[in-house]
């Protein structure tokens, strides 16, 4: 058994740790701190780390790091005792008693987060990072002693199995890091990811750490160059400032090692310089000493101080060319932004008054709850994959035609504009106009642009925009009205093939008690039970036989539920579906019909009803799920055109596919897409060709036979003729 540490050295650098506090917390309650030091010392006094130093190392670290980053005297007591209730005999209510209602919540937040696995399937991954979420939202602090309990494990982790080291790493460069980079903890965000790369490749780490060693000298030499002049020139120009120069942290440089695809040697902007000074009115006339002095790179400029980042990060960056031609990338701020910089969300924690910022704690935390607020309209992996990009993001910032200022992720389009202004706008959003120009609604926007959104009441968001749009809030709206409208749909079919089954015993819907049906199957109500039918998952010849009296049931039940339809007569335009109206439609992307060739219809989940043509190899294996087949027919085709694919098979020789092309064009159709591969003597063709129905595809293959050289065409997709 080891032998307990020495209360009189930890106290020592506890009463140093005090002092700091007292000088920028006057008010913090002294005695309740060295009352939890003292209970934390009891309760871990007998236990030990990995390493086989003293467990009370670590909350007293924990401290150390809370301390630096000035947080108040309630979360530094909740960091001494964050291990207590789940590591010793101390419980919750012993801390609620003993140091108040604020400290127990921290510590029971900080206790729940470290019992959570952040990693597995993404359902559990989901619910675990939202109750995080939520703990962050109740009070911010939880995570604060969160990143600090997390840093200083990451510092110590060499005595874990290296197993767990490598979980350990990829879960805080995959969640932790990513945090603290959204909340604007950059130093944090920092260390902990160059932690994360030192274990998940140490090779790569050792050599980065190496190479930055080596070229120590050459950089700070370089620092001087450029710094020299612009600092004589802003004494003379009587503004105050100071200076830090330093190399990028190593993982900054393997991000850019691995994202640009260049070698250590060739990144340019290894150095960040960063001129602080004491007003934003000295930000600017800096700036204006620095392009004075040094060629400024166009397309380098970045005013965060007119546009700050969500996280707070306030700073002008600018990259010029300095001494020897060599680039360097210079950011101004004064000491409060560098504060907000470094330390992010702690940096509201400055008393003034005794006071908290908490106007400014409040936007901050905004992306949160908004992150959270879209938790009823994702899945967990459009939760989690959403989630990722609120943490990662970089910022651009957009305008509307009266100068409103939004915003936006990169890669944010033109509907995620829409969103962010109005979600009445997003969902009846039909054309958009970007700097007077009228552009597609995935064009993808750039800070300054001015957007102008054009709305129709008819018109509404469809399953293509979810494969541009970049914001949480335009993704879960948008799933939101698909999943409406599915509903809506498979209702309104559902209860469409139940009305033409109940006909057949001469019953009508009113006649039958949909609701109690309902209920004893566990639907919530008879609307979603009609769904169920129309979405294919309840067999249609359950319902009946339940509701219908055997007396009126027929002795042969039939085999399919096409046979319950007459084919719909009049003229509608497009497919026509049992006489039902606004029902979604789509056609089978496996066999493309065209009008005037046999079609069924085969009932999907999600995209409404699907055409087959009857020739399709695949229908063969969707007929075996008879309750998902109904009867459908062409309607009304009038100047429509479809798409038909054909492989060709033929002798190379001049010309030959322009004889194609223009035995198409006579045709009265066009080409949309050819692939063409040659080999020896032949060449192979695919072509998608549009036609008004299947007679019209017939003359345009027959023609195609008869150019001299084509050996043989046929029909793609899974269709034979």
């Amino acid at each position: 058994m080891s032998t307990p540490p020495k209360k009189g050295d930890y106290t020592r650098i506890f009463e140093g740790l005090l002092r700091r506090i007292q000088r920028y917390n006057k008010t913090a309650d002294i005695p309740l701190l060295r009352k939890a030091f003292d209970v934390s010392f009891a309760a871990h006094l007998h236990q030990t780390r990995k390493s086989g130093d003293p467990y009370f190392v670590h909350p007293l670290e924990v401290v150390k790091i809370l301390v630096g980053l000035k947080m108040d005297y309630q979360t530094i007591a909740a960091g001494l005792l964050h291990d207590t209730v789940e590591d010793t005999e101390i419980k919750l209510d012993d801390i609620r008693r003993e140091f108040g209602d604020h400290v127990a919540l921290l510590v029971d937040g900080v206790t729940k987060i470290s019992s959570l696995k952040l990693s597995g399937n993404a359902a559990q991954q989901s619910e675990n990072f939202k109750k995080m979420l939520l703990s962050m939202v109740k009070d911010i602090r939880v995570i604060m002693i969160k990143f600090g309990d997390r840093l200083h494990n990451m510092r110590t982790l060499n005595s874990m199995p290296i197993e767990k080291q490598r979980r350990i790493a990829l879960e805080t460069q995959q969640v932790y890091a990513p945090l603290a980079h959204r909340l604007g903890l950059s130093k944090i965000k920092s260390e902990l990811e160059d932690l994360a790369l030192k274990v998940l490749d140490p090779d790569v780490f050792n050599d980065l750490v190496a190479k930055v060693t080596e070229s120590k000298d050459e950089r700070d030499e370089a620092i001087i160059l450029i710094t020299k002049p612009i600092r004589e020139k802003m004494i003379k120009e009587k503004i105050l400032a100071r200076f830090e120069g330093r190399a990028k942290h190593y993982s900054s440089i393997y991000n850019k090692i691995v994202n640009r695809g260049v070698p250590f040697e060739e990144i340019a902007d290894l150095l960040a310089i960063r001129i602080i000074v004491g007003s934003v009115r000295d930000c600017y006339h800096a700036l204006g000493i620095v392009h004075d002095l040094h060629r400024p790179i166009d397309g380098h400029f970045k005013d965060y101080i007119a546009l700050p980042k969500t996280n707070g990060y306030q700073s002008i960056h600018t990259t010029v060319i300095g001494p020897l031609g060599r680039k360097y990338e210079i950011q101004i701020r004064t000491e409060e932004m560098h504060r907000t910089a470094e330390d992010g969300i702690a940096a509201h924690w400055r008393y003034k008054e005794g006071k908290i910022r908490e106007d400014d704690l409040d936007k901050q935390l905004a992306w949160l709850r908004q992150v959270l607020e879209s938790d009823d309209e994702l899945d967990p992996d459009g939760f989690m994959s959403h989630l990722q990009v609120n943490l990662f993001q970089d910022e651009i910032f957009v305008y509307t035609p009266r100068g409103d200022l939004y915003k936006l992720p990169i890669n944010a389009t033109p509907v995620d504009f829409a969103f962010a202004v109005h979600t009445d706008i997003g969902l009846h959003c039909h054309t958009a106009r970007v700097n007077g120009r009228i552009q597609t609604l995935n064009y993808k926007l750039k800070s300054g642009d001015v957007v102008e959104i054009q709305t129709s009441a008819n018109k509404f968001p469809n399953e293509d925009w979810l494969k541009f749009v970049a914001t949480s809030k335009a993704r879960g709206k948008i799933k939101r009205f698909l999943r409406d409208a599915e509903f809506e749909s498979s209702v309104a079919l559902g209860s469409e093939m139940l009305t033409r089954a109940l006909n057949r015993y001469s019953l009508k819907l009113k006649d039958v008690n949909l609701a109690e049906l309902a209920e004893k199957l566990k639907f919530g109500t008879e609307h979603q039970l009609l769904a169920s039918i129309g979405q294919g998952d309840t067999k249609l010849e359950t319902i009946i036989r339940r509701l219908v009296p055997e007396e009126k049931q027929v002795e042969k039940e039939k085999s399919k539920i096409a046979k319950f339809f007459e084919r719909p007569k009049g003229g509608q335009t497009g497919i026509r579906v049992a006489g039902i109206d606004n029902i979604m439609i789509n056609f089978a992307k496996c066999c493309s019909p065209v009008p005037g060739e046999p079609i069924t219809g085969i009932i999907t989940r999600g995209r409404g009803i699907i055409v087959h043509a009857n020739t399709c190899r695949n229908l063969l294996s969707l007929i075996q799920q008879p309750e998902r087949i109904i009867d459908v027919s062409w309607g009304s085709m009038k100047n429509s055109k479809f798409i038909a694919s054909l492989y060709i098979l033929g002798e190379r020789r001049k010309n030959v596919i322009a004889e194609i092309s223009e035995v198409v064009n006579a045709a009265d159709s066009s080409i949309v897409d050819m692939k063409m591969t040659s080999e020896n003597s032949l060449f192979n063709c695919e072509i998608k060709v549009e036609v008004f129905d299947v007679d019209h595809l017939a003359k345009i293959i027959l023609k195609i036979k008869k150019i001299v050289g084509v050996l043989s065409i046929e029909r793609l997709n899974n269709v034979t003729m």
